[in-house]
C-alpha cells in the first residue's frame, strides 16, 4: 500500500476519534506505574488492621478513596502530557521564593521519606517471613533490589522500568486476592460497610491512614514525571539551571513525533488510570475483607507477623506463602517508585540532581534504623501512612488548581464540573486529617 494512503487512513481514523489497537498498547503504563504506591506494604498493614479490628466497618473508605484517587491521578498524568513538566516542575517555576520553595521541599521529602519506610519495612517483613531473613538485612536487600530496578529506568528507559513494575504488580493482584477465595467474605457485612461511619478515634485513626495509603502524594508527583518521561518531547536544559517554561501544549508536539495529538492521549490516559485503580481498588478491598472475614477477633493479627500466621493457621500455608510472596513484591515495586519520586522532587523543586545511588543510600536510613532498633515493623507501617495523609493537600490543593487554569493547560484546563469534584476531595480529605488531629491531642 502507498505511504499516503496509508497516512490518509491515519488521519481519518484519528478524525474519527478511535483509538487503534496498537496505539493504545503503546499508551498504556504510566497509569500503572504509579498505581503501585497504591499496592504498597503500608496498605497491606492499613487495610489488613481495619479489617482485624473492625471487620466491615471502613469498606467505605477504601472505595471512595479509590474513586477519588482515579480522578487525582488522571489530573496528574494530564498535567504531566499537556505542560511536558511533572509537577515538582511546573511548582519550581511558580514557587519564585527561595525559601519557600525549600519549605514546600522539605514537607514533600518527609512523605516521601515515609513512603519509603513503609515500603522498606514491608519488603523486610516478607523476606522474614519467607526465608527468616533477620528484618535489618531485609531492609538491606530490598534497598538494594530497588537500585537496581531503578538503574534500568535511567539506563533503558520507561518502557523496561514500566514493564518490570507491572509484572511485580501482577503478582501483588495473585497474592493479595487468593485468599477472598479461600475464605470469602460476607455479602452481608460488604454493603453493610459501604455505609459511611465511624466507630471511635481508632477507626479514624486508621481511615486516615487507608487514605493516606491510598491517595499518595508522591504518587501525585510520580504520575506526572511518568506521562512526562513517556510523552513529552525533550526539552534541553542547562544543567543545575531551571528547565524552560514548556511550549504550550507540549504534548501536541507529540502529534508529529509519533502520531498521536494531545486529544489522544488523554482519552488512552483515562481508560490507563482506570485500569489502574480498578486493579489497585479491588487489591485493596480484598485485602481488608480478608482479614474481615478470617482475622477477625483473632489474637495476634494487628501485626503483619500475626496475620500471616492466622492466614497459615486459618486458611492454609498456600495462601499465607502467596500473602508473603505479595508483601514482597509489594515492597519491591513501591519502593523503586517511591525512590524516582523523590529524586523528581528534589530535581523540580531545588533544581538539582543527586546522583541515584547516594539518593537512595539516604532514604534507607530511617527505615533501616527504624527496623534496626526493633521498633514494632506493623504499627510503623500504619504511622507512616497517617504521615502520607498529611502531605496530600500540599499536593492536591496545586494539582486541582494548575489543572483548572487556561493559562497552564490552555484548552485542555479541567472542565467545571472536574474542578469541582477535586475541591470536594481536597476538602474531605483535609476535614478527616484534622478531625484525626483534634481525636489524638485531645484523647478522645
Amino acid at each position: 500500500m502507498p505511504k499516503n494512503s496509508t497516512a490518509q487512513q491515519g488521519a481519518t481514523h484519528e478524525a474519527s476519534g478511535a483509538v487503534s489497537t496498537p496505539k493504545v498498547a503503546w499508551l498504556i503504563g504510566p497509569a500503572l506505574v504509579a498505581g503501585v504506591a497504591y499496592l504498597d506494604p503500608g496498605n497491606v498493614a492499613s487495610n489488613m488492621t481495619a479489617g482485624a479490628q473492625y471487620g466491615y466497618l471502613l469498606v467505605w473508605v477504601v472505595v471512595i478513596g479509590n474513586v477519588m484517587a482515579w480522578l487525582i491521578q488522571y489530573l496528574s498524568a494530564k498535567l504531566g502530557i499537556v505542560t511536558g513538566e511533572s509537577l515538582p516542575e511546573v511548582l519550581g517555576r511558580r514557587l519564585r521564593n527561595r525559601w519557600a520553595r525549600r519549605a514546600y521541599w522539605l514537607q514533600a521529602e518527609l512523605v516521601a521519606m515515609a513512603t519509603d519506610v513503609a515500603e522498606v519495612i514491608g519488603g523486610a517483613v516478607a523476606l522474614n517471613l519467607l526465608f527468616g531473613i533477620p528484618l535489618l538485612w531485609g531492609g538491606v536487600i530490598t534497598g538494594v533490589v530497588s537500585i537496581g530496578l531503578l538503574l534500568v529506568q535511567s539506563k533503558r528507559g520507561a518502557r523496561p522500568f514500566e514493564n518490570a513494575v507491572i509484572a511485580l504488580m501482577i503478582i501483588i493482584a495473585v497474592g493479595f486476592t487468593a485468599g477472598v477465595f479461600v475464605g470469602p467474605p460476607d455479602p452481608a457485612g460488604i454493603v453493610g460497610g459501604l455505609v459511611p461511619r465511624f466507630e471511635d478515634a481508632g477507626s479514624v485513626l486508621l481511615a486516615a491512614s487507608i487514605l493516606g495509603a491510598t491517595i499518595m502524594p508522591h504518587a501525585i508527583y510520580a504520575h506526572s514525571a511518568l506521562s512526562r518521561d513517556r510523552f513529552a518531547p525533550p526539552r534541553p536544559t542547562t544543567e543545575g539551571a531551571p528547565a524552560p517554561a514548556p511550549t504550550r501544549h507540549a504534548g501536541d508536539q507529540l502529534a508529529t513525533l509519533r502520531g498521536v495529538g494531545t486529544a489522544r492521549l488523554l482519552r488512552a490516559t483515562r481508560w490507563d488510570v482506570s485500569i489502574a485503580m480498578i486493579i489497585a481498588g479491588t487489591v485493596n478491598l480484598c485485602i481488608l475483607l480478608l482479614a474481615a472475614a478470617n482475622l477477625a477477633g483473632v489474637p495476634g493479627t494487628d501485626s503483619l507477623e500475626g496475620a500471616y500466621a492466622a492466614l497459615r493457621d486459618g486458611l492454609g500455608p498456600l495462601v499465607a506463602t502467596l500473602f508473603a510472596v505479595g508483601l514482597l513484591a509489594s515492597g519491591l515495586a513501591s519502593t523503586s517508585v517511591g525512590a524516582y519520586a523523590g529524586a523528581e522532587i528534589m530535581h523540580g523543586l531545588l533544581r538539582v540532581r543527586v546522583p541515584l545511588l547516594v539518593r537512595r543510600l539516604v532514604t534507607l536510613i530511617p527505615a533501616l534504623l527504624i527496623l534496626g532498633a526493633g521498633f514494632d515493623p506493623t504499627f510503623a507501617l500504619v504511622l507512616s501512612q497517617v504521615v502520607l495523609s498529611f502531605g496530600i493537600p500540599f499536593a492536591l490543593i496545586p494539582l486541582v488548581v494548575l489543572t483548572a487554569q487556561e493559562s497552564t493547560l490552555g484548552e485542555y484546563r479541567n472542565r467545571p464540573i472536574t474542578t469541582i469534584g477535586g475541591i470536594i476531595a481536597s476538602v474531605f480529605l483535609v476535614t478527616l486529617n484534622a478531625v484525626l488531629l483534634f481525636l489524638v491531642f485531645t484523647g478522645a
